[in-house]
């Protein structure tokens, strides 16, 4: 039985804005500069990390998407960090992504996304301030 390389694996079937939605509820949108793609050393994409916001709530969702092992339960995590205060993340096994929420409510955020590959984490986001507000 041969089993599917990295580049024919199953594709995540969630997005951003679903998983925010699916673990906090409400509407979320893509902000700007809201995206960074998390890529291995040996040049595999394993997932992608994306800041969203909920104009209702003020709330800011870090969702980090797999894109390596795809629907199996493996190492992801979400981190978020609200200016005036320090780094939070939530981290387990799971098979699409996590998700973090926060308040932001005239503070500005930094984000980081981190999949579990192979023995190493591999990790991106964004870590200076942006999307004041």
């Amino acid at each position: 039985m041969a089993l599917a390389s990295p580049a024919h694996a199953a594709s995540n079937p969630y997005s951003a804005a679903q998983a925010c939605s699916n673990d906090f509820g409400g509407s979320w949108a893509s902000v700007t500069g809201g995206h960074q793609a998390i890529t291995a050393p040996d040049g595999t994409k394993v997932g992608d990390v994306y800041l969203m916001y909920n104009s209702g709530t003020g709330y800011n969702c870090v969702a980090t998407l797999k894109s390596v092992a795809v629907g199996s339960a493996t190492g992801v995590e979400a981190g978020i960090r609200v200016e005036g205060g320090s780094w939070v993340y939530a981290s387990g096994n799971f098979k699409y992504y996590e998700t973090i929420q926060r308040s932001a409510v005239d503070k500005c955020v930094m984000y980081d996304g981190d999949v579990l590959y192979g023995t190493n984490w591999e990790g991106a986001g964004r870590y200076s301030w942006g999307n004041c507000g």
